[in-house]
């Protein structure tokens, strides 16, 4: 219920609320409906968790019960009667002595200590004790039946045990799944959810080892074949527990990753403000002047700034880059709907931890769409920059849909590696090299996801800005774990803005045929463009020394009507529309230079 609420807010509401309304009034009740749309996610969240508690011991009782059940059952079928205490009753049998049956009686079983499995294990020690003594009264009582009666007391015993035993494990663990009696959900909150789901994983394992587990090391396509093999029970359940592993799982179904990464994202912002907070401030006195060699003074850190600097500066820059980035994530969302009828976000990946971290976002469903755009970002991308490319994503949907507004459109911003720091850095080709296989994996996943969702797959268009186009280069020579061979990437069209070199020497040799790439530059010799080609150029990044604007490359040289190096996403350019053309494949509209 509460998941829809939030839907309702974010999709209905608030949407229609920013198409249609302006003004101090509108941005004050928009305001308080984010704050609800979060309180309601906070609830969402604490709701799975309740939901998978609840399961896993209904799981445990159900596991305990039918031990119960079989432990009556095979009781009732020798004569035995089970007494509402769980004592057992049995009625005269075996040989007579001193010419008399021996008489029947009632018994009452004992469970089972709890085993370790150490080598010194004195539960393990206590049961065969246990054992040995209930053989050795069987074996010497003249009513057979007496064994038969031990025998299922115990079970049953045990049986109440396990019961007992899972009623006591879960009976904290809900209780301490409520939120505060506010109606403000902060920092700490979210922070105690990634508690409680701490502890609600620890107690449900074996509810979850019930379940069947994710491929090892599957294909986006096996991953997909698994996800819709679930209940959807076993659906929340992995998205509550495992929200990490689940938003960046290829081949699920986008509204699956982005409801677990949203989980991911709240509790990451949480954390890092709170890590923020906890930094001292920066010492005021930062340098003290020293004598240098030949006696000229030197300025060099004082102790105290040397102290914080080397313990708390990279973390603290690296903390609100995330935040920033986080932020940026959240305006988008914010942004749906409008006087632009943006459709909504979905975060297909987010690490603000791995190196300088992934971001992987959608603007409307892949899974769905007619056409799908995935731009893939150059050098000096992090997660701290990323609305400038969530931008362009939001950009290239609007131009596409400006151009096509009856097809269902989705653009993809992927920043799932770790681009050049500098331009010194976008020299090599390493960071290309590792970024291919994961690049060809989220292509592998799209198409999964689409195929799982509709039967088939759409049109597909590639775009790499600058580096990004080196990184799609490599990515169609790149092979994986479940698909060594490689081969042609699932996509229709790849599209170069920009290009320092794609490590191929013909746009044939991208694997999806020259007659569907597409190259464009920016301004003329000297501009900034420029030197990203050239500079590309001669240290090698171009195959056979040729990038894509070259004539002899073979791909669609189109026109841009820009001048520098990012500009290719501004509004109302020849670039946007070219590249809304080719997305939408409406390639008689394209503009060739």
């Amino acid at each position: 219920m509460a998941g829809r609420a939030r839907q309702a807010l974010e999709r209905r509401i608030a949407a229609q609320m920013r198409e249609s309304l302006e003004g101090e009034a509108a941005t004050a009740a928009y305001n308080q409906l984010r704050n609800l749309s979060e309180n309601f996610h906070y609830v969402e969240v604490e709701c799975g968790l309740v939901s998978t508690a609840l399961n896993a011991l209904a799981f445990d009782l159900r596991a305990a019960k039918k031990k119960l059940d079989a432990a009556i059952e095979d009781a009732q079928t020798e004569k035995l009667t089970v007494n509402a205490d769980g004592s057992v009753s049995y009625p005269p049998g075996g040989d007579k002595v001193d010419g008399k049956t021996p008489k029947g009686g009632k018994v009452t079983g004992s469970a089972r200590a709890h085993e370790s499995g150490a080598p010194i294990d004195p539960g393990n020690d206590a049961n065969d004790i246990a054992d040995a003594l209930d053989r050795q009264a069987g074996n010497q009582h003249p009513n057979p039946y007496f064994s038969r009666a031990i025998e299922y007391a115990d079970r049953i015993a045990q049986a109440v045990q396990e019961a007992t035993e899972a009623d006591e494990r879960w009976a904290p663990k809900l209780r301490e799944l409520k939120a505060d009696d506010d109606l403000n959900v902060s920092d700490k909150d979210w922070i105690d959810t990634d508690k409680d789901t701490g502890g609600v994983r620890s107690g449900a394992k074996d509810y979850l080892d019930h379940i069947k587990r994710p491929p090892g090391d599957g294909s986006p396509k096996e991953n997909a074949e698994w996800w819709k093999g679930l209940s959807e029970d076993e659906k929340d359940a992995y998205i509550a527990l495992h929200s990490k592993a689940v938003g960046g799982m290829n081949g699920l179904p986008a509204a699956a990753r982005d409801e677990a990464n949203r989980t991911h994202l709240d509790v990451m912002h949480a954390k890092y403000q709170e890590e923020l907070k906890a930094i001292p401030e920066e010492p005021l006195v930062k340098y003290k002047t020293i004598p240098g060699s030949g006696g000229y003074p030197v300025q060099v850190f004082t102790d105290e700034y040397a102290k914080w600097y080397y313990k708390y500066n990279d973390r603290r820059d690296h903390l609100n880059a995330a935040l920033d980035g986080m932020e940026a994530i959240q305006k988008r969302f914010d942004e749906t709907g409008g006087k632009n009828h943006i459709p909504e976000a979905y975060l297909l990946g987010f690490d603000p931890e791995k190196n300088d971290g992934r971001v992987i976002m959608a603007t409307g469903n892949p899974d769905t769409a007619d056409h799908t755009a995935v731009y893939v970002p150059g050098t000096k991308t992090h997660i701290g920059s990323i609305g400038g490319d969530l931008d362009r994503g939001e950009r290239l949907w609007m131009e596409s849909n400006k151009l096509d507004p009856n097809s269902k459109v989705s653009t993809i911003t992927w920043l799932g590696y770790d681009a050049p720091d500098a331009i010194p850095d976008a020299r090599h080709d390493k960071y290309a090299a590792a970024a291919a296989p994961h690049l060809r994996q989220f292509l592998d996943g799209n198409r999964a996801a689409h195929e799982a969702a509709t039967g088939d797959h759409g049109h597909t268009t590639l775009i790499g800005h600058s580096y990004g186009s080196t990184v799609i280069g490599d990515a169609t020579k790149s092979h994986t774990s479940y698909d060594p061979h490689g081969g042609a990437l699932p996509v229709d069209d790849i599209f170069a803005a920009g290009s320092p070199g794609m490590q191929v020497g013909h746009a044939s040799d991208l694997g999806i045929g020259s007659e569907h790439v597409w190259a464009m530059k920016a301004g003329g010799v000297g501009g900034d463009d420029w030197w990203v080609r050239e500079g590309g150029r001669k240290v090698g990044l171009g195959g056979d020394g040729n990038i894509p604007t070259d004539p002899e490359f073979g791909a669609h040289l189109v026109k841009s009507g820009v001048e520098g190096h990012g500009d290719y996403w501004d509004d109302e350019t020849t670039a946007l529309r070219n590249q809304a053309a080719v997305i939408t494949g409406s390639y008689d509209r394209v503009q060739y230079d």
